[in-house]
């Protein structure tokens, strides 16, 4: 957020609540929320920390903020959060602890119909293993490539979101930093073709009306001195374009 203030662009950061366990458990098995959020079980970092678990409803609670906000405006919102898909229905694991995107689908308005792009590196396990267990009726989209599909992957995104969602309410989107060529832990696109990823999903949900909430996920650069700047400059990237559409 504080990369982003330096940015120019104009931003209205809300308020919001955080979630209720009866919400988390919506999406999560009821003896496993409990568990983890009174830190008798191991969370997506492996250990026990009570900040961590004090932080979960939050997080959650911002991404359905934002999808809330994105209903409420038609255009979309942010949710400047991370640590998401690996979480499944009783399992927590990868960095991910509680399972933001069904969260927040299972939170939303009876009806509505809600889908999930997934543009981090890695597999939403987490997500499917929700939609399985509980049967839900979510389209989800897990976008990955190599360098040498890359620029096919590119030209082919914006029919895949069309066909995909078409009848969606609302797009619930990781754009996730770690798809960088140069991410240790993912690495197939460059930072031009990154910038034109985000820039497909926010043009082809503008002209489809299609209301996007989108978060952060994944990303592990680091520069010489153990900053974080490289994935700052990743998702600085991702809300200029976001305002060049929106704005």
């Amino acid at each position: 957020m504080d990369s982003w203030s330096k940015l120019g662009i104009p931003l209205s950061i809300e308020s919001f609540e955080p979630l209720t366990r009866e919400q988390i458990k919506r999406a999560h098995d009821p003896a496993f929320v409990d568990a983890l959020l009174d830190c008798e079980i191991n969370n997506g970092f492996g250990n026990r920390s009570a900040a961590v678990a004090a932080s979960l409803p939050f997080t959650s609670g911002s991404m359905l903020a934002a999808a809330q906000e994105a209903l409420r405006n038609g255009i979309g919102a942010i949710s400047p959060t991370s640590g998401f898909h690996h979480a499944g229905y009783d399992f927590a694991g990868a960095y991910c602890s509680l399972n933001g995107l069904a969260i927040t689908a299972q939170n939303l308005p009876a009806g509505t119909r809600t889908g999930i792009l997934d543009l981090d590196e890695h597999d939403p396990n987490g997500v499917r293993d929700i939609i399985n267990h509980l049967g839900l009726d979510i389209p989800l989209v897990h976008g990955r490539g190599s360098p040498a599909t890359a620029e096919r992957w590119l030209e082919h995104l914006p029919a895949l979101i069309a066909s995909t969602f078409s009848d969606c309410d609302v797009l619930l989107v990781q754009l996730g930093a770690d798809a960088h060529i140069a991410d240790p832990l993912g690495g197939w696109l460059n930072d031009d073709q990154l910038r034109r990823r985000d820039r497909a999903v926010f043009e082809t949900c503008r002209a489809m009306g299609l209301p996007v909430a989108w978060n952060l996920a994944g990303g592990y650069q680091r520069d010489a001195t153990g900053g974080i700047r490289p994935v700052l400059d990743i998702h600085d990237n991702t809300l200029i374009e976001a305002g060049k559409v929106w704005l």
